[in-house]
């Protein structure tokens, strides 16, 4: 990385979200990660060009397009502008967008492929594939489902288990059925092209020794490696819905070949328009600085596949890869039913998008870990921070300069040091930045502004205009004020665009920029103050939570179990896997004296008997259980009950009252099996 102080040409790119369906807040955590850095490089004096785009193309498109009654082109120039509006909508000033269906994503892609075909990097090979005998297609990964070959889990993808996760092929997997018509798949043979990236060990070992990579990635990459490199498949069969591969018709490219490829296309379409050199940015021998803002569940095709495609079509590769975590709300998954699946749109009918940038902000760090968005800590934070401290300092000193000097700044303040230490700042602050230590960079910012409120609480500024004797230092006391406020602009202005922006016309001046801070504000007529940022309000936030929870109400009929009974917070699988669930015989069931509620059951685990209250009477008599298989907890810790000691809950299912059903194994299960 070029020397801060020097002039440095950038090219930043975000992750291309999938064309099929609106932005949520998820997505947000690196469009803003990246919109940040991006404009904190702009605003130190440095050229930088921040590109994206929707990612267009695959399977899902196609049978999305056809469900929605829409050609797969209807849909994604939909999508792809309904994804601008949301991300105008949040501030993400993007210097292109473009979708990797443009037409200049097919040449470059096209141009790639025949440079690695013909530099000898790709190999044609005779593959069996997962065949929809029904839908009369090739299944891609994502479309077959079944048991996965290690852990045994159900509903895995054909790709990989999300709950132990192991890679493995199609194949591989016990039971495997389409998830487009619930048949199980044949096998069908097919001619694949594949990418040798183990061409290009040698690169990626001294790539992921570099650092372009965050630590937790770049050992990532080591645990790939030590499986040894597997080419990679970059051709899917038709129907498909994407471009074509050269010289073989009905090939077509893997969505991920193209996708990263939309890169370089949205950069191209955006050097054309404003007259910058294209080559001078991928070349192999180019001193511009490239990087990458991804998510952690795309790490594989921008830390492996991507600087191996680079570097076999004789273009340079990226200076670094910075991957962020996912995003949760209130400490749990993303929720449609809890209403926390909050989309874009959603939001930005309720909230102020600077609202969430600063929250954000607040809580980044340059790691790969989940950020949680705190609902209360989100209004506390952004209350307590951008209102109460740093638009405050302005509101508390701009009446006075306007009422009493006629909105003229003094020709001194009455704490050079304060603008001193304001300025000092300058280099440890821009260390933060440039670090992506975000929350850090916020905190610091913070603790200046904390310094510039007890400034002027030490100076009581309200105080002294009762005196005319002392009504110099008032105006001198309040352009201290004033020129902390327009620092802590600078500091914020990759965070706060919106609100700087108005700051500067408040303070009728010109767009700030870093090397501002070195020179206060002095002899400067202002205008009049107008509120810069109102307070979270609770209700908003109310609305906004009602509102997602509204666009999923459709989908649910009300009358339902699942819409009377909502799905409680998730667990991870590690919280699930402490249950212990095991077969059990009932040898004996009895009322319980003195008990409205409760049947007395004793069970057989298969060599051991435990004793169970169970609140079932309503729906059972004795004699209808003895005798029956049913499920336990059996690792559940005993309970003391007034009629004895319960060892255990067996499970049901219903409302209750009559409407009570207990669980039962089927047929072949015996007492002590253990329930996966």
């Amino acid at each position: 990385m070029s020397d801060s102080h020097a002039p440095r040409k950038i090219l930043i790119t975000n992750a291309l979200p999938y064309a099929n369906g609106p932005l949520h807040l998820g997505h947000m955590v690196g469009f803003m990660q990246a919109d940040f850095w991006a404009r904190f490089q702009k605003l130190r004096g440095h050229q930088v060009t921040f590109v994206g785009g929707d990612d267009q193309h695959g399977t899902p498109i196609m049978l999305g397009a056809e469900k929605q009654g829409l050609s797969a082109q209807q849909l994604i120039d939909q999508i792809e502008a309904q994804h601008k509006e949301s991300l105008a909508g949040f501030h993400i000033h993007l210097d292109n967008y473009t979708g990797t269906h443009h037409p200049e994503n097919k040449r470059l892609s096209q141009e790639i492929y025949r440079r690695i075909r013909d530099a000898g990097h790709i190999d044609v090979r005779v593959i069996k594939q997962a065949y929809d005998e029904e839908k009369s297609m090739f299944l891609p990964d994502r479309y077959v489902k079944g048991t996965c070959p290690k852990c045994k889990s159900p509903d895995q993808y054909g790709d990989n288990c999300e709950v132990c996760g192991t890679t493995y092929d199609t194949t591989d997997l016990i039971d495997p059925y389409s998830v487009l018509s619930g048949k199980p798949p044949v096998e069908r043979e097919s001619e694949h092209y594949f990418f040798k990236v183990s061409d290009f060990q040698q690169m990626l070992n001294a790539w992921k020794s570099s650092d372009a990579l965050q630590p937790e990635i770049a050992n990532k990459l080591g645990e790939w490696f030590e499986n040894g490199l597997i080419d990679w498949d970059i051709s899917r069969d038709a129907p498909y819905w994407g471009f074509e591969i050269p010289d073989a018709p009905g090939k077509y490219f893997y969505v991920w070949l193209d996708a990263p490829i939309g890169y370089m296309a949205s950069h191209k379409l955006a050097c054309d328009a404003n007259g910058d050199n294209w080559d001078s940015y991928w070349l192999p021998d180019s001193e511009a600085e490239l990087y990458h803002f991804i998510g952690k569940d795309i790490v594989r095709f921008h830390t492996l596949f991507w600087p191996a495609l680079l570097q076999a079509a004789d273009f340079r590769i990226p200076n670094g890869v910075f991957v962020h975590g996912f995003l949760t709300v209130d400490g749990a998954k993303m929720s449609k039913t809890r209403g926390t699946f909050v989309m874009a749109e959603t939001y930005l009918n309720h909230l102020n998008p600077e609202y969430l940038r600063y929250y954000f902000a607040a809580k980044l760090g340059n790691n790969v870990v989940d950020m949680d968005l705190n609902l209360d800590d989100f209004s506390a934070r952004v209350n307590s921070d951008v209102v109460g401290k740093m638009v405050n300092i302005a509101s508390r000193c701009a009446g006075f300069i306007s009422k009493r000097f006629d909105g003229q700044l003094a020709a001194q303040t009455a704490a050079p040091e304060l603008q001193q230490a304001f300025a000092d700042a300058s280099e440890a602050i821009a260390a933060r930045y440039e670090k992506r230590e975000f929350s850090q960079a916020m905190r610091d910012i913070m603790a200046l502004a904390d310094t510039a409120n007890q400034f002027i609480d030490e100076h009581k500024p309200w105080v002294l205009i009762k005196d005319e004797s002392k009504l110099d230092e008032v105006q001198q006391v309040c352009t201290a004020g004033i020129n902390a406020f327009r620092s802590l602009c600078i500091y914020l202005k990759p965070i706060l665009p919106s609100l700087v922006e108005r700051a500067e016309d408040f303070l009728n001046i010109e767009p700030l920029m870093w090397s501002d801070l070195q020179s206060p504000l002095l002899n400067h007529r202002i205008n009049k103050f107008t509120p810069l940022m109102t307070r979270v309000e609770k209700d908003s936030v109310d609305k906004m939570i009602e509102e997602s929870k509204e666009n999923l109400a459709p989908t649910i009929d009300p009358n339902s179990p699942l819409a009377l009974d909502p799905i409680s917070a998730e667990v991870n699988y590690d919280e699930f896997a402490k249950v212990d669930l095991r077969i059990a015989k009932i040898v004996a069931a009895q009322h319980v004296e003195g008990a409205d509620k409760l049947l007395q059951l004793t069970l057989d685990l298969g060599g051991e008997t435990r004793n169970v209250f169970a609140g079932i009477k309503s729906a059972y008599q004795p004699e209808q259980l003895e005798g029956k298989l049913t499920v336990m907890v059996a690792n559940l810790a005993p309970r003391k009950m007034r009629f004895g000691i319960s060892e255990g809950m067996v499970l049901a299912a219903g409302p209750g009252g009559s409407e009570l059903f207990v669980l039962s194994p089927d047929d072949g299960a015996q007492p002590g099996m253990r329930v996966k």
